[in-house]
């Protein structure tokens, strides 16, 4: 697996402020959509501000498509699109005008300032000032801006912040189209995991600037599991937790630690054999909105 982004051991405080990036070791496919994923001030911002070389590095590596970022800057930066806190529009002007702008930055053709206002939804704009746009039609320009390059990688930060549920959908479709149809590998921050679970493919949880975990969407799927357990209501709960032989004891229920289904089927048999009224075997599965608030509580 090629790795479009890599972190050796970063880390990075402002002055006399407690850590910031603890020993930070990020791992971001090529071709994914990787969700980086923390409470505000967990350190996703100051991160993704090292990674662009906006903070130069007090500690540890940063590796961009296989290359040392403080070896090889400019050819690594060629590469990236970002956009990072509020976007950056001129409100007077239209969006192919705003676009423009950026055209003698990138060296970019005027077919390509059409081609990405296509990709982004705004070709029907026209003459329409940027100031007339909503939020997430500026959200959408700036990441218009942050195309004209044909990067590889998009770097965005809150990109979905202030946007309405309609705004959040566009944005999510949008992002989807990019990484799908034109392979951009891209990384996306927030903190809430309702807006990035159903787009992104890889995720980086971060709270207090240390990752809490890193792996696949499907990998964190499989530690909701591991968590799960099982609850069991008799008519006898001292006795059946004797037959059982683990888990807490309640008044009014048993909770055990999830178990196969012949293990379950087993006990069921043990427990009814012994005049037992078994009243209700139920599993428990934590959200995934409880797995990330335990991690970034575990600390």
């Amino acid at each position: 697996m090629s790795l479009c982004i890599e972190t050796h051991s970063l880390s990075h405080r402002y002055k006399a402020q407690e850590i910031v990036v603890d020993d930070l070791r990020l791992k971001v496919p090529s071709g994914s959509i990787y969700g980086f994923l923390g409470p505000n001030g967990a350190g996703k911002t100051t991160t993704l501000k090292l990674i662009l070389g906006l903070i130069q590095a007090q500690h540890g590596e940063i590796f961009l498509f296989g290359k040392k970022l403080s070896e090889h800057r400019v050819e690594c930066l060629r590469r990236i699109g970002s956009l990072i806190e509020s976007p950056s529009i001129y409100g007077h002007l239209t969006a192919q005008e705003n676009l423009r702008v950026w055209k003698p930055l990138y060296g970019c053709t005027e077919s390509r300032i059409g081609e990405v206002l296509s990709q982004v939804g705004l070709a029907h704009t026209k003459n329409k000032k940027a100031n007339q746009f909503s939020l997430g039609m500026k959200q959408r320009l700036a990441i218009a801006a942050s195309l004209l390059h044909s990067p590889d990688l998009l770097i965005l930060d809150e990109p979905t912040n202030g946007l309405d549920p309609q705004g959040i959908i566009e944005m999510r479709a949008l992002l989807r189209r990019l990484n799908e149809d034109h392979g951009v590998t891209i990384i996306v921050s927030s903190h809430l995991l309702s807006e990035v679970e159903k787009l992104v493919t890889h995720l980086g949880i971060i709270h207090q600037g240390k990752l809490r975990f890193q792996g696949t969407w499907s990998e964190l799927k499989d530690l909701q599991k591991s968590q799960q357990a099982i609850i069991w209501r008799t008519s006898d709960h001292e006795t059946t937790h004797q037959i059982i032989g683990k888990g807490q004891l309640f008044p009014n229920s048993i909770v055990t630690p999830f178990m196969s289904d012949e293990e379950v089927s087993g006990f069921n048999q043990k427990i009814i054999s012994m005049g037992i009224q078994l009243y209700e075997v139920s599993y428990h599965s934590p959200d995934l909105e409880h797995i990330f608030l335990q991690m970034i509580h575990s600390a």
